[in-house]
């Protein structure tokens, strides 16, 4: 015989035997599970039998029940539950049942659970041919709200009303508080929209119907506490308790009313109270409240430091009891990192991925008056932990806001008025910022509330600056004529600068191509000038008619040079000089000529030798001429021994001729 399953009994020793091969009808055994508050894994085990021997439906009702009724002691059964769900979904894959009750078994997982709604809807719609149930939207539209997808799971919200009220008309019992949940889902949704009308309407929807339903209460409460209205929140907070005086959400949040308005005495009553009751001793929220009270009556106690260290001793025990309760509570590590910052332990007091860390964090650089990385560290906190960077566009009508908003915008207009060299934009605007403060100081006046006494002096403040912008915004508006009329002579001058610079840069441009115009002028001349010259040296020489004739040798050798070997060189010259004689004899008036020239040569030479004769004396060292080329050797004649007369030059350019023998 197989193994039995036992079903211990809750009053007594004694167990109850199931065996798999004689298993009752599931609704019997999900009776005795129930009434015996069994293990979960008790459910699990039968469950599995019945889906062994293919009973799927008492298989899926066991594990349906199980989820709602099981008792649970620890994670790991529950997550077996899951595989067993995985197990039937995967083998009737079109099982609806099986797969809303995965969805809801991963409640930890948000993602998978919202995957397994989807394919429920889609099973419901394809192949059921069959309208989703209002409680799948319902499901869907929370798993999108929890996930941030605001519009999605409004969407999601209002399909399910729609719905409800269809299937209200045949089960009323069941579909009713089922469409009161999904309003009350709806306007958390429009709360978290902006959408204040909308959901207060939704809430107070709510309250006509079901009077009794404190979290509508709260909400309204926590709305106008985000407006500003404190009073307000305190009634709906009150009426909360009317319906139950021990709601602990309600005592909870009238205490941080006290706590935003510093009433710190109140406030520790409150949370006291609640730690007073049996059923919530242990409440975190409290103690960590009671904790942070601690920590802000610290800074009161002075120069006091038995009274400082006994705020501090409390803190710190409360942010401990709270670990001790719940490890991983990452508000009360916070708590004993001010604690210790406070102490002086600032190393081991850092830690991160909090936002409350990242701002104490800031706080110990003020402390440590380290400005530059706190102001960093501000800034990092505002862009890693807060979608919205403006306080006033966030809470409008939060009065210390609108306190700090018009206080500021008074200081920063009283400077620039002050300021004698501020423009007259600068100061209109800062006249239009002093009016807007004016008008929240008088609003925060009249309202009643706590800010009351610190905005009617100034309103008197804004008043008075009013009445004197006047005065800055003239002495503004003719410094702004003057320098306007400044800047316009400056431009004039700048223009009339520029209008001379265009004309002088015209007039040398005119100059310059003008002289490059004579230039061309004159290279043209001088180009002209050398071609006629050239035509004129490529003439013949016109011959004399009726004179025939060898032409005369007009080019000679002559010298006159007295040194050695002189007088021979004549001597062997002589007989060459009687043949030109003879050839000059034939032109009588040539000749005359170029005795003329000879003497004029002769001279010249003369000259010549005699200053050559006197360098040659003045250097000991002074080269010498070899007697030897002078005397043996008749070719080689020294340079002073040619020479060409000027006449001769200018007489006969053209055919003169030098020989070298």
């Amino acid at each position: 015989m197989l193994g039995c399953i036992e079903i211990p009994l809750c009053d007594s020793d004694e167990v109850v035997e199931l065996y798999p091969d004689q298993l009752p009808d599931s609704d019997e055994v999900i009776g005795i599970l129930r009434r015996e508050h069994a293990q979960l894994h008790i459910w699990i085990n039968l469950a599995l039998e019945y889906y062994k021997q293919q009973k799927i439906e008492d298989f899926i009702k066991i594990l349906k029940s199980s989820r709602i009724y099981a008792n649970v002691d620890y994670q790991s059964k529950r997550d077996i539950a899951k595989n067993y769900f995985r197990i039937v979904t995967e083998s009737v894959p079109d099982n609806v049942e099986a797969w809303i009750e995965l969805a809801q078994m991963q409640e930890n997982d948000w993602n998978a659970s919202l995957n397994a709604h989807k394919t429920a809807k889609k099973i419901l719609k394809e192949k059921v041919g069959a309208e989703v149930r209002p409680e799948i939207l319902n499901n869907v539209g929370s798993i999108h709200h929890r996930l941030g997808n605001l519009e999605e799971a409004r969407k999601n919200y209002e399909e399910s009303l729609l719905c409800s009220k269809i299937y209200a008309q045949d089960n009323p019992i069941y579909y009713n508080p089922l469409s009161v949940t999904t309003t009350y889902n709806l306007a958390r949704v429009y709360e978290e929209l902006y959408r204040f009308d909308r959901a207060e309407k939704l809430y107070k929807d709510i309250l006509k119907e079901h009077p009794d339903y404190i979290d509508c209460y709260l909400r309204l409460g926590c709305m106008a506490r985000d407006k500003g209205q404190i009073y307000e929140a305190s009634g709906w907070f009150k009426d909360a308790l009317q319906i139950d005086n021990e709601h602990r959400g309600a005592w909870s949040l009238l205490g941080n009313l006290h706590l935003a308005k510093m009433e710190w005495g109140p406030a520790q009553k409150i949370f006291e109270r609640i730690l007073k009751n049996p059923s919530s001793r242990n409440d975190k929220y409290s103690l960590i409240a009671l904790g942070n009270i601690s920590l802000n009556t610290l800074h009161q106690s002075g120069k006091d430091k038995n009274r400082e260290k006994r705020h501090q001793d409390r803190a710190l025990a409360m942010y401990e009891k709270v670990l001790h309760i719940d490890p991983n509570n990452i508000r009360a590590a916070n708590g004993i990192g001010v604690v210790l910052a406070h102490k002086g332990y600032l190393n081991e007091a850092a830690t991160t991925e909090f936002c409350d860390v990242w701002l104490n964090i800031a706080h110990i650089y003020v402390e440590q008056k380290q400005f530059v990385m706190a102001i960093r560290m501000y800034k990092n906190c505002l862009r890693k932990f807060y979608k919205y960077h403006h306080a006033c566009r966030v809470a409008p009508q939060d009065t210390e806001l609108l306190y700090n908003v018009a206080l500021v915008l008074e200081r920063l207009a009283e400077q620039i008025l002050k300021d004698e060299k501020s423009t007259l934009t600068t100061v209109l605007q800062a006249v239009h910022e002093l009016e807007l403060s004016h008008k929240y100081f008088q609003y925060l006046a009249t309202l009643g509330d706590s800010m009351k006494q610190l905005a009617e002096p100034e309103v008197r403040e804004c008043q008075d600056l009013l009445l004197q912008a006047q005065y800055h915004v003239a002495r503004a508006r003719r410094l702004d004529e003057e320098e306007k009329m400044l800047r316009r002579k400056l431009e004039d001058e700048k223009q009339a600068f520029k209008l001379r610079q265009a004309e002088e840069q015209q007039k040398l441009e005119e100059l310059r191509r003008q002289k490059e115009k004579e230039i061309l002028q004159k290279r043209q001349e001088y180009i002209q000038k050398t071609k006629n010259i050239r035509v004129f040296g490529d003439m013949p020489t016109e011959k004399t008619p009726g004179k025939k004739g060898r032409r005369p040798r007009t080019d000679q050798y002559v010298s006159d040079c007295d040194g050695l070997g002189g007088e021979e060189r004549r001597e062997d010259a002589a007989p060459r000089e009687k043949k030109k004689r003879k050839i000059s004899s034939e032109g009588l008036s040539r000749g005359k000529g170029k005795k003329r020239n000879e003497e004029r040569s002769g001279s010249e030479s003369d000259r010549r030798r005699a200053k050559r004769a006197r360098k040659l004396d003045s250097g000991k060292n002074g080269r010498k001429l070899a007697p030897e080329v002078t005397r043996n050797n008749s070719r080689f004649l020294s340079k002073e021994t040619i020479s060409t007369s000027e006449s001769e030059s200018d007489k006969d350019v053209n055919n003169k001729q030098v020989v070298m023998r």
